[in-house]
């Protein structure tokens, strides 16, 4: 008499989560496998191929602008403003790919900018000095983050009507604050961050920041239980609740980073520009969405990468100043990211119906 099939081969409820490979990081050691011969090799694989595809992407700009303005594009001070302006942006990038890694998504990243860079640069904020400056960016990111997250995690509505509520928003609040007026920065302790007398073995100190958040986000994501439950959401997220991981919780905590990250770079952002200004942070949202998919990021969740991320944010900056540097129009320059973002979107699903295959 035939033993009936397992619920595995048979396609049971235990086997779809299981197929995502999102519950298995909260039970199983990083690394091991299933069966021996589990997802994680060829996974594995596809990233290291996916990040050396955009290490030569990168290297070709390189080549392309050394070519074409060798004597302005691979001179020393460019490539520290490259460097600076992808440090902005980047950290944006980094608290977006943890958001969308976990299935949702941030529209709000750019007013949130916006907006804790006017109230950091207020006369009344600036009296407090330096950390008044710093304390008040983070805090206000931290508060359109929480807000972000109640709304989702606690309130049921749809990440893109959320954010979207809160980009809306943000940008009100900050012309508001403003009035259409630009803030100017008079402290000084806050400017020499932008001098070349603070810059660190010729690294401008913006880039180091940029460094170090990503570091930690790529340490939070990879190597820690915080990293693997957003992994888990993403890939499954019914299936991570039923695991035990409080899903609501941690999405809130996702929105959290994400608005710490824009209080960061608001931060930055007044240190680089001196001044506060409502239209600060336009269109870092899709600056941020498109660096964290063509790095390899699933807009679907599941997925991550914080180092293709870095890479996908330095490929956007240096065809910016590749265009700039040969004076080429800004609509021929969106419309190459345009290119870019519909071409990795479809390299994606090509990819996800291969190994559906």
């Amino acid at each position: 008499m035939k033993q009936p099939a397992s619920e595995a081969q048979q396609g049971g409820p235990d086997a779809a989560p299981a197929a995502d490979a999102a519950p298995v990081p909260l039970t199983k050691p990083a690394g091991k496998t299933p069966g021996g011969s589990g997802s994680r090799p060829p996974l594995g694989l596809r990233l290291d191929f996916r990040t050396l595809s955009l290490l030569g992407v990168l290297a070709v700009l390189i080549i392309v602008g050394g070519a074409t303005k060798p004597d302005a594009f691979l001179a020393t001070s460019n490539l520290q403003l490259v460097l600076t302006q992808a440090s902005i942006i980047g950290v944006v990038t980094v608290g977006m790919t943890f958001v969308i890694t976990s299935g949702g998504i941030d529209l709000s990243v750019g007013a949130i900018v916006a907006l804790a860079s006017v109230w950091a640069t207020t006369l009344a904020t600036q009296e407090y000095g330096f950390a008044g400056i710093l304390f008040t960016a983070i805090i206000v990111g931290l508060a359109c983050g929480l807000v972000n997250g109640v709304l989702i995690a606690y309130g049921g509505m749809a990440p893109f009507i959320a954010t979207l509520a809160i980009m809306a928003s943000a940008r009100g609040l900050a012309l508001l604050i403003t009035e259409g007026n630009t803030q100017i920065v008079t402290l000084k302790s806050v400017l020499d961050l932008a001098a070349r007398d603070s810059y660190i073995l010729g690294i401008p100190p913006l880039v180091i920041i940029f460094a170090v958040v990503t570091v930690v986000g790529w340490l939070l994501l990879n190597r820690t239980t915080f990293g693997r439950r957003t992994i888990a959401v993403g890939g499954n997220a019914e299936a991570t609740r039923l695991a035990g991981i409080d899903v609501r919780r941690q999405r809130l905590y996702l929105y959290l980073f994400s608005g710490l990250c824009c209080g960061i770079a608001a931060f930055m952002l007044i240190v680089l520009s001196g001044s506060g200004q409502n239209t600060n942070g336009n269109l870092y949202e899709l600056d941020a969405i498109a660096a964290a998919i063509i790095g390899g990021t699933l807009l679907s969740g599941g997925r991550g990468t914080i180092v293709g991320s870095v890479l996908g944010v330095l490929i956007f900056t240096t065809i910016t100043n590749i265009f700039a540097l040969n004076n080429l129009q800004s609509d021929v320059q969106q419309i190459a990211k345009g290119a870019i973002i519909v071409a990795a979107v479809l390299v994606q699903s090509r990819t996800a119906r291969h190994g559906e295959a």
